[in-house]
């Protein structure tokens, strides 16, 4: 099933505002697309697999469905691009402390396996220079658990840092926006829920409601920093899935 074709990645330079330099850049990998598992199964299917994409889908779900019963009771689990295992959070205070989920929780720890790591350095790299756009979301803190780029807290405030963030104009998709990584649901943060809007800081209360899951974040805005707006909205989606527990 593996190709002979060389990968390669293009990376865009984005300023780096936290340095006193006007000069610092940091690089961000352009995302070309994204696949599902379905996506894979199809480009399998393509690649005249013997196996029909019917009962590829119902394997891996099989393999999924055993590797997390697994890894839920405690074991060390290759599958797929990586290695999983069970790691646990907060302090146990005494040699016959119990358990308190308020203060304690497990957490999935992933490795990724030696194929994956070693076909990522072998990957060529084309610097394309500053981006066109400059729009960009460099970190997600949730205000509640204090952690970065993981999680959303229905109900709680989330901070954004980046460049060209504001939300600014009236074009169709302008805002902050969740998408479903599980089927795709749009779901638009209102614009009073916004409680900071600048282009290098944005904070906004997530919906109460929101469903469990993971999603991804969109940024849309015409904001410019000259006089007038930009006349058509440019997008930036934020590379880190996070997860509605």
């Amino acid at each position: 099933m593996a190709t002979n074709e060389k990968s390669s990645v293009i990376v865009e330079l984005q300023d780096l505002v936290l340095t006193e330099r006007k000069d610092d850049r940091f690089g961000r990998v352009v995302t070309t697309r994204s696949l599902n598992e379905d996506d894979l199964v199809n480009i399998a299917v393509s690649r005249r697999t013997d196996l029909s994409a019917t009962t590829l889908k119902a394997s891996l779900e099989m393999l999924k469905q055993l590797a997390i019963e697994q890894i839920a009771n405690g074991a060390s689990v290759r599958f797929g691009l990586g290695y999983f295992n069970l790691t646990v959070n907060g302090v146990f205070i005494g040699d016959n402390a119990r358990w308190d989920p308020n203060i304690h929780a497990l957490n999935v720890n992933v490795t990724p396996v030696a194929e994956l790591r070693n076909s990522v350095r072998a990957t060529s790299v084309e610097v394309r220079g500053l981006s066109a756009s400059g729009l960009a979301i460099n970190s997600l803190i949730d205000v509640t658990s204090g952690e970065e780029n993981k999680r959303l807290t229905p109900g709680g405030g989330v901070n954004l840092t980046g460049s060209k963030m504001r939300i600014e104009g009236e074009a169709n998709g302008v805002g902050i926006s969740l998408i479903s990584q599980a089927n795709g649901e749009v779901i638009q943060i209102p614009m009073n829920s916004i409680l900071t809007n600048d282009p290098s800081h944005i904070s906004f209360v997530v919906p109460a409601n929101l469903p469990a899951g993971d999603y991804k974040i969109s940024l849309t805005t015409q904001f410019s920093t000259s006089i007038s707006k930009l006349k058509e909205a440019r997008t930036f989606l934020f590379d880190y899935i996070l997860n509605v527990a």
